[in-house]
């Protein structure tokens, strides 16, 4: 991979401590793998926060950097460790303790997509999976890392946004009546990952929105949340997991009508989360 595997969008001046990522949202498949791949081309972009990248990209100019994957989940999941490797697609690798991700086909270079359809008619070779690591993960992660460390130097703390969707049918299977149920969840590791004064704002920006939210359940946060999250060092994670019925077509992949509109919206929330990152916002001394 030639180019750089991610999108860093920064602002013309840099104002808050919060940073917004996407690390789902990738779409660069190259032809190679589509090639080797069993799928085609509309079942493989099935496991993509799709468009999560564009719902965000009003964060720079209100003060925040974004940083979006630009080579795609099926490929490389980003939001799991680079250990996390899968013996099941990956020749070479030993299971050396039991990793509900990576049993369910789920690890850092995934088996599957969503409804568990195969992605390969075999096995990867080790080699290559340690080529994806070194080619994506790596730089992706080694970037999230500097903009924390800039963050916190310049503003006190640091405050991530990783930002997601949720397919429709999971939204389903949650627990209330019909047109009751969440339409964001927040992941922060059961208050593992971020302070509560900062969760309790995103949520609240959340909701002065209209928006039904909970948090934690089904979606807590996975590599990116547990990785990151360390709020005794001054970094906070809040994983963000979006509805896709509120702004995309999901069985054609493609924007619907109101993604303009649920756009605008979320323009309003990321102000607001923004706000969460600015100086005067920052309680030090209770750090």
């Amino acid at each position: 991979m030639a180019t750089l595997p991610y999108r860093l969008d920064l602002p013309k001046e840099h104002t808050t401590g919060v940073v917004f990522a996407s690390p789902h949202s990738g779409r660069d498949y190259s032809w190679d793998f589509l090639r080797r791949s069993v799928l085609d081309e509309m079942s493989i972009r099935s496991s993509e926060d799709a468009f999560v990248d564009r719902l965000f990209n009003t964060a720079p100019g209100l003060g925040a950097p974004l940083l979006a994957a630009l080579a795609p989940r099926a490929y490389v999941d980003l939001n799991r460790g680079a250990d996390e490797l899968d013996p099941a697609v990956v020749r070479g690798v030993r299971a050396v303790t039991h990793n509900p991700r990576v049993s369910s086909g789920l690890g850092v270079i995934p088996r599957v997509v969503a409804n568990g359809r195969a992605i390969y008619r075999g096995k990867i070779e080790l080699a290559e999976a340690r080529e994806r690591l070194s080619e994506v993960w790596r730089p992706y992660h080694g970037q999230l890392q500097q903009l924390l460390d800039e963050s916190k130097a310049q503003f006190g703390r640091a405050i991530l946004i990783d930002c997601h969707s949720m397919p429709h049918e999971a939204v389903l299977s949650m627990p209330g009546a019909v047109g009751r149920r969440p339409q964001v969840v927040l992941g922060d590791r059961f208050g593992a990952a971020c302070a509560p004064d900062v969760i309790d704002a995103v949520e609240a920006a959340f909701v002065r929105a209209g928006l039904r939210v909970v948090r934690n359940a089904p979606f807590a946060g996975a590599f990116i949340t547990q990785h990151y999250g360390k709020p005794s060092r001054r970094q906070h994670v809040v994983q963000v997991e979006i509805d896709r019925a509120l702004y995309m077509d999901e069985r054609a992949v493609r924007p619907s009508q109101g993604f303009s509109d649920f756009r605008a919206t979320l323009k309003g929330i990321i102000a607001e989360i923004v706000e969460i990152g600015r100086p005067a916002s920052l309680p030090l001394a209770a750090e």
